[in-house]
């Protein structure tokens, strides 16, 4: 069995709606990133991967795989933040 998941939360709460939870533990995990200075390192790795054809395929793969799911395109990401 896995001692992982055991250790992990004894009892779950329903949060309702939105796991503030799951947000801030995610909020802190990215935090902790940014403040390790990995971001420059993982841009460039990033950048080579798309440059190379077979795992720009498969990126691109699961993007339309993820997005197959979704009930929607988030405005958000098409929003233009430039200031007149």
């Amino acid at each position: 069995m896995d001692n992982k998941r055991e250790n992990k939360t004894p009892q779950q709460r329903n949060e309702g709606e939105g796991n503030r939870t799951a947000a801030r533990e995610y909020n802190q995990a990215q935090q902790r990133f940014v403040k390790s200075g990995q971001v420059g390192e993982k841009a460039r790795e990033a950048e080579r991967d798309l440059a190379e054809d077979s795992i720009r395929r498969e990126l691109e793969h699961a993007e339309t795989v993820g997005r197959s799911h979704a009930a929607g395109e988030d405005p958000e990401v098409r929003r233009s933040y430039r200031k007149n």
